[in-house]
């Protein structure tokens, strides 16, 4: 029997979903009232600097509660009601003594996963006894892309997988991250280069002041705002008083609470 509780209105399969969810630190909200549904695919969350994009992905994951509201996950079908999630912080506490392949055998242990299938679907075969403080900052994201991904949770949460990366490794991590989406998985992703967003995402949630600005499939956003790009996007949909890439106006665009409202 199918489970309308994990429909979308039109239909389709909802992964999670926010209703009413508002977060706040020190009576500031951070999220504040938001409502949305996660689908299958990749979804780019973008935003200002202190739009809440990193309190968003923690409520998601189940790392941050929320103080109003509900956050719902569906669950993985697997008949024990569980509700796995896979999460990148965007500060990761990988063990540097460990190898790449250790490393991800403590984790893969618990639901039987095999390491090195997960090095080799993150291109880091060849770094597998390299020890995790060897390993490049590009690298070690990989491998925490790698760890949000075992025992093929339905929901993959990922925040900022590409801050601090080189162009190329930017590109290969976020062609990593969308890999990791299909059809019975969502991969939710934060992230400042809206090229590779472009390139890359499936769906667009913009948040702007703690609150959803846009949400739709990328290509009915372009139609709906007559845009050809992320950025024009960007530009159209968040209020022109900061550039929202991290300029020096993002103070008087958004509410920012040091450490939690990213």
């Amino acid at each position: 029997m199918t489970d309308t509780t994990t429909l979308t209105a039109d239909g389709e399969r909802r992964i999670a979903s926010f209703t009413d969810v508002t977060r706040t630190y020190g009576g500031i909200p951070v999220v504040d009232s938001v409502s949305l549904s996660i689908r299958p695919g990749t979804t780019a969350v973008i935003g200002p600097n202190g739009s809440g994009k990193s309190t968003l992905l923690g409520l998601l994951a189940g790392s941050v509660e929320p103080v109003e509201g509900v956050v719902d996950r569906a669950e993985t079908g697997d008949g024990r009601g569980e509700r796995r999630v896979g999460y990148l912080p965007q500060d990761v506490p990988f063990r540097g003594s460990f190898t790449a392949r250790e490393t991800l055998a403590f984790y893969a242990r618990f639901v039987g996963a095999d390491p090195d299938a997960l090095l080799a679907s993150v291109g880091l075969t060849d770094a597998a006894d390299r020890r995790v403080d060897a390993l490049s900052g590009g690298m070690r994201r990989l491998l925490g892309i790698a760890q949000a991904t075992i025992g093929d949770p339905p929901l993959v949460v990922l925040d900022e997988p590409t801050s601090g990366l080189d162009p190329g490794m930017r590109e290969r991590a976020f062609r990593v991250a969308a890999a990791a989406a299909d059809d019975g998985t969502a991969v939710v992703v934060s992230s400042h280069d809206l090229d590779l967003v472009g390139e890359h995402a499936d769906r667009l949630l913009l948040l702007d002041r703690g609150g959803v600005a846009a949400a739709d499939d990328v290509d009915s956003l372009f139609e709906d705002h007559d845009v050809s790009s992320v950025e024009e996007l960007y530009r159209s949909v968040v209020a022109s008083d900061s550039d929202g890439l991290g300029g020096s106006s993002e103070a008087d665009h958004a509410v920012h609470v040091t450490g939690v409202s990213e």
